[in-house]
């Protein structure tokens, strides 16, 4: 394998677990607080069309950006209705979540361009175009770190580099701010934080906001800089993988970034190598494209009793009236 080909896949990495990434934090941010979210697929997918629909239609990333945030925050609102105020099994609304997103961006996509479900490609100022870093042209003649920061580092979509500098943000969200503090606390003990006079509903909702913002920029990422346009489920299962790579990362932001750049660096290598000979074997092209998903498998199967998650995670808190 030549030099070439190592910095394509490491590129293709980069490229591909950002919107996964973006989906972990959101996963991250929601659990934390107690709040078990199965709908990150549909919140990705959601953000994706109307991401893609505006900007094919008002001819701006940006505003298709908004949309697909806003679209996403819908979501993410009538999943916190659901499982904080009305108190409803918080996984079986986000199977609901899922469902509706995977319809209704298939029917309004139809209604609105009669494409079969797609919308049209999108080109110029409607798609987010990748940002040349400074440095890149000086130290293009420098050995193997010239092509690695112009290949690797440099020439992605602006979501891409918010995406990892959101890791820092919410290591320093959760871990040295007196939000974060209230937010981790409401995940493991939320009766402690409303005897503290803290309200438990405020903090959920907020967490549950926070994680359709990250769960919106990582659709508009897919259809909007990843790819050029939406087309039928694209989100392709990414909503789950990032929630398996929560459980490997065990809740945390930095582990979650490494387990993300696994996923991203198994998908880039899976394209790179449509089949993998090995000289004594051929691997074929469908065990290549099947890796992240069976590494998925793999996780949930292996970790989910060993990763512990909050202790008041999945269950609706009921004020006690004394």
């Amino acid at each position: 394998m030549d030099v070439a080909a190592i910095l394509s896949i490491l590129e293709g990495t980069i490229r591909l677990s950002t919107p996964l990434l973006l989906a972990c934090l959101a996963g991250l941010f929601s659990e934390r607080a107690g709040v078990f979210d199965i709908g990150l697929e549909g919140k990705m997918l959601i953000a994706a069309f109307f991401s893609a629909a505006v900007a094919a239609l008002a001819g701006s990333a940006w505003v298709g950006l908004a949309a697909g945030v806003a679209a996403a925050l819908v979501l993410a609102v009538i999943h916190g209705l659901a499982s904080i105020t009305f108190r409803g099994n918080q996984l079986i609304a986000g199977v609901a979540i899922n469902f509706l997103a995977a319809g209704l961006t298939v029917l309004v996509a139809e209604n609105w361009f009669r494409l079969g479900g797609r919308t049209p490609s999108l080109s110029g100022e409607a798609r987010f175009q990748g940002l040349t870093l400074p440095l890149t042209e000086t130290l293009a003649g420098v050995p193997l770190l010239g092509p690695f920061w112009g290949t690797v580092i440099s020439g992605h979509a602006l979501l891409a580099y918010l995406a990892f500098l959101a890791v820092p943000a919410t290591w320093w969200i959760l871990y040295r701010t007196r939000f974060g503090l209230r937010l981790r606390a409401v995940g493991e003990n939320p009766a402690a934080v409303d005897t503290a006079g803290i309200s438990v509903v405020a903090l959920r909702y907020a967490a549950v906001m926070i994680c359709g913002l990250l769960c919106g920029l990582a659709g508009v990422y897919l259809a909007t800089a990843l790819s050029a346009g939406f087309v039928k489920d694209m989100s392709g299962g990414r909503g789950f993988i990032a929630l398996a790579a929560l459980i490997f990362a065990k809740w945390r932001p930095w582990s979650a970034m490494g387990a993300t750049l696994l996923f991203g660096f198994l998908q880039s290598v899976a394209t790179r190598f449509p089949r993998l000979d090995l000289g004594i074997v051929v691997v074929p092209a469908q065990f290549i494209d099947a890796l992240p998903y069976l590494l998925t498998v793999v996780i949930l199967a292996g970790f989910v009793g060993k990763a512990i998650p909050p202790r008041a995670g999945g269950t609706a808190y009921v004020k006690e009236h004394g």
